[in-house]
């Protein structure tokens, strides 16, 4: 179907490969060249600046909400003005296994739709979302 690549690379940058040496930053580079610098969480010895793994997955998420949102509203004419998600992941301990267990979507949207068709197309984008359909995590949607 599709492929989607990536080039992650990182380098030890002088200092001391030890656990609390090992620089945590790395860079990701997107097709077409675009570079985020990205770290571990600050409890993982990361650097706090750079968004972490779990913040990308609560990004791709909501990502994947919001564009299959706007996919189908364009589809039922419904014009978006603004769409903003102030969403939320929630990392773990389970029986000593850490993961994201949910993922609460909180999408605020400026638009010509009613509260009903509102709530029926964010239902449909969630069913439509590729990532939330290719995780565990349990990811909700609140609607404010």
């Amino acid at each position: 179907m599709a492929e989607h690549k990536i080039t992650l690379d990182w380098t030890d940058a002088g200092k001391p490969f030890t656990y609390e040496g090992y620089p945590r930053e790395h860079a990701i580079t997107f097709k077409g060249g675009q570079t985020v610098t990205v770290s571990a969480a600050p409890a993982y010895r990361g650097d706090g600046v750079h968004a972490d793994p779990e913040d990308l997955l609560v990004a791709a998420l909501a990502s994947c909400h919001m564009l299959s949102f706007l996919a189908i509203c364009t589809k039922k004419k419904v014009t978006v003005k603004s769409y903003r998600d102030d969403a939320i992941g929630h990392l773990e301990n389970d029986g000593g296994k850490l993961w994201m267990t949910k993922v609460i979507l909180r999408p605020k949207v400026d638009c010509d739709a009613n509260a009903a068709t509102l709530e029926q197309i964010h239902h449909l984008a969630h069913e439509a979302c590729f990532i939330a359909n290719s995780v565990k995590t349990v990811v909700s949607v609140e609607l404010g």
